[in-house]
């Protein structure tokens, strides 16, 4: 099944594993977050028990440097496109409120980028990763 809508992961490649692991599922949550509909139904078993949705299509995700996650950005608001970020930043913080002061605290040409991910209509994600390798 061909989508309409699409969502691509961008995470920086020079990042430890874990990290690319913790930023990869911030940013997807925050694209399940900002836009419910590209969520699917609740799963269920065969015994009944029931699970959380997850989105209803595939989640591409990009390894990348930080100049061309920064540019990956730039290319996601210049389109309209629904974006996250996560920055070197939050990796010290411990909660919610201090994650936003941080990226908050800095004007968007200077953020510190670990990943992006992004949200839209097919041809403009596409527009915004072009060029990005897929992680290996």
């Amino acid at each position: 099944m061909r989508f309409d809508t699409k969502i691509a992961v961008a995470v920086r490649e020079d990042l430890a594993v874990w990290q690319k692991l913790n930023v990869t599922a911030f940013l997807s949550s925050g694209v399940a977050g900002g836009n419910p509909g590209s969520m699917g139904e609740p799963y269920e078993d065969g015994s009944g028990n029931t699970y959380l949705p997850m989105f209803r299509e595939p989640v591409l995700v990009f390894a990348a440097d930080a100049r061309t996650l920064a540019r990956t950005l730039e290319r996601a608001r210049s389109r309209g496109l629904a974006a996250a970020v996560y920055t070197e930043e939050l990796f010290k913080t411990g909660n919610d409120d201090d994650n936003r002061a941080a990226v908050r605290a800095v004007p968007a040409e200077g953020l510190s980028l670990a990943g992006v991910a992004v949200y839209g209509p097919r041809g403009q994600v596409d527009k915004t990763v072009r060029g990005l390798g897929l992680h290996p």
